[in-house]
C-alpha cells in the first residue's frame, strides 16, 4: 500500500515538474488568477521538495505500522492456541456450566419478551391506524355533507312575520295574532328595525325591550353596545337581549298615548312576580337616555324603582330610587355616586347611588351569592329586585316590555299564555 502511494505521488510530481517547464504569462485582465494550468504548475513546482520530504516520512511510518501489525497477528494466534490447550487439560466447572445455562435462558427469555413487545406494539399500531382510518372516513362523509349543503342556495332561516307597524300593539291592531319577530318603525325612527312582539289572546301587543333567560349573554357592555343593542332575537323567545337604548327611546316617545313598562320576574324556585310603571319614557342620548315614569301602576313584585331602605343609611331609599336617573355604563359614568356604579356592578343601568332594582346585573346560577362571589368590589351586582328578594338573591329570569296604557288595566295580573309556534332560529343584532 505504501508503494502505491509513493507511485501515485511520483506521478503527481512528474506532472508538476513537467508543467513547471512552461513559462506562465499572467493575463493583464485576470491577474495571477488566470484561467490556465500555469498557476497550478507553478504552485506544484514551488512545493515539490517539501512534498518529497513528506512522502519519505509517510513511507517510514507505514513500514513501522506494518511491522507492528505482523507482531499483533502472531500474538493473537499464540493466545488462541493457549486457550485451546487450557480447555483440553482443565476439568469442566459444573457451576460455571450452570451459570452459563442460566445466562442462556435469560438471554432467550429476553429475546422472547422483546419479540412479544414488538407484536403488542404492532397490534396497537394497527388498531390506531384502523381508528384513524375510521375517523378519516367519517370526516370524508361530513365533508361531502357540508359540500352538498353549501352547494344549495342560502336561505334565511329566521322567520320574520310579514306585518309591520309603529310598535307591537300597532302590529296586533292590524291583525297579527302570533308572537314572534316583526319589523316596526316608530314615528321618529329613520328606518325600521326588528323586535320581538308578544301578542296574547286579548290582542295585546307587548314590545319586549329586555330578556334574561339563562345567563348566555354577558350584560357587561359599553355605552355603544347598550345604545345599539346586543344579544339575540329568537322567534321562539328563548334567547337573551337588550333591544338598545336608542330604540327604546324611539318606542317610548313614538306615540301620543303614554306607555306602560311591565317588568316580569321569575326566581329560582319558579315563582313569578310583576310590576307595572305608567307613562314610561326614555330620553334621547343628549340627555343620557334618562329614565322617567309617572307612577307605579301596580303588581305583586313591589315598587323597587322607587328605592329601598336597606337600613345602612337614612338616605338609602332616596339614593337607590331610579326615576329620573340617567343611564350609566362602565365607560360613561352618569350616576350620583362618587365612584362608578356601572363599573363596580359590571352592567349598564339607570344608576343612582347605586340601585334597588338591577335587571342587567351579573347572572348567578342558583340565585344566592355573597360579597366574595362579586369579585374586586364586593357590592351586590346580581339581577336584583329588592322589594321581592334581598340584594344577595339574583333572579333567574326577567322581562321588560312596553305597551300603550290603553291596552292594560291598572293592577291587572299576568297576561294569558302565548303560543309562539315551533320556531327555532335566532336573529342577531
Amino acid at each position: 500500500m505504501a508503494s502505491s502511494l509513493v507511485a501515485h505521488a511520483g506521478l503527481v510530481l512528474l506532472f508538476s515538474v513537467a508543467s513547471a517547464r512552461h513559462q506562465c504569462a499572467e493575463s493583464p485582465l485576470q491577474g495571477k488568477y488566470c484561467p490556465t494550468t500555469c498557476g497550478v504548475a507553478d504552485y506544484m513546482h514551488r512545493y515539490t521538495s517539501n512534498a518529497h520530504d513528506s512522502l519519505d516520512y509517510l513511507q517510514k511510518e507505514l513500514d513501522s505500522i506494518h511491522n507492528l501489525t505482523e507482531g499483533a497477528q502472531e500474538r493473537v494466534i499464540y493466545m488462541k492456541d493457549s486457550i485451546q490447550t487450557v480447555q483440553k487439560n482443565t476439568q469442566p466447572d459444573v457451576y460455571f456450566q450452570k451459570s452459563s445455562n442460566m445466562l442462556d435462558d435469560v438471554i432467550r427469555f429476553e429475546r422472547t419478551i422483546i419479540e412479544q413487545e414488538k407484536q403488542i406494539f404492532m397490534h396497537k399500531h394497527f388498531d390506531a391506524v384502523a381508528a384513524n382510518e375510521r375517523r378519516m372516513a367519517d370526516l370524508k362523509t361530513l365533508s361531502i355533507e357540508l359540500q352538498n349543503t353549501c352547494s344549495e342556495p342560502c336561505k334565511d332561516s329566521v322567520v320574520i312575520q310579514p306585518t309591520t307597524g309603529t310598535d307591537c300593539q300597532d302590529v296586533a291592531n292590524k291583525g297579527a295574532t302570533v308572537s314572534g319577530i316583526y319589523y316596526i318603525k316608530p314615528a321618529q325612527a329613520t328606518q325600521q328595525f326588528p323586535v320581538y312582539c308578544e301578542i296574547d289572546n286579548f290582542r295585546r301587543g307587548f314590545t319586549v325591550i329586555q330578556r334574561r333567560r339563562d345567563g348566555s349573554v354577558d350584560f357587561h357592555k359599553d355605552w355603544i353596545q347598550y345604545k345599539e343593542g346586543f344579544g339575540y332575537l329568537s322567534p321562539d323567545d328563548s334567547t337573551e337581549f337588550w333591544l338598545g337604548n336608542e330604540k327604546i327611546h324611539l318606542l317610548s316617545v313614538g306615540s301620543s298615548i303614554p306607555m306602560v313598562l311591565r317588568i316580569e320576574l321569575v326566581d329560582w324556585e319558579g315563582n313569578k312576580r310583576y310590576a307595572d310603571y305608567a307613562m314610561f319614557r326614555v330620553a334621547p342620548e343628549s340627555d343620557m337616555y334618562r329614565l322617567t315614569y309617572g307612577y307605579y301602576f301596580g303588581g305583586d313584585a313591589g315598587d323597587a324603582f322607587n328605592g329601598f331602605d336597606f337600613g345602612d343609611d337614612p338616605s338609602d331609599k332616596f339614593f337607590t330610587s331610579h326615576n329620573g336617573m340617567q343611564f350609566s355604563t362602565f365607560d360613561k359614568d352618569n350616576d350620583k355616586y362618587d365612584g362608578n356604579c356601572a363599573l363596580q356592578d359590571g352592567s349598564g343601568w339607570w344608576m343612582n347611588r347605586c340601585h334597588a332594582a338591577h335587571l342587567n346585573g351579573k347572572y348567578y346560577q342558583g340565585g344566592r351569592y355573597t360579597e366574595k362571589d362579586t369579585g374586586e368590589f364586593g357590592y351586590d351586582n346580581g339581577i336584583i329586585w329588592v322589594t321581592w328578594h334581598n340584594r344577595w338573591y339574583s333572579l333567574k329570569e326577567t322581562t321588560m316590555k312596553i305597551i300603550p296604557v290603553t291596552r292594560i288595566v291598572a293592577g291587572g295580573g299576568q297576561e294569558a299564555d302565548i303560543s309562539t309556534g315551533d320556531l327555532q332560529c335566532n336573529l342577531f343584532f
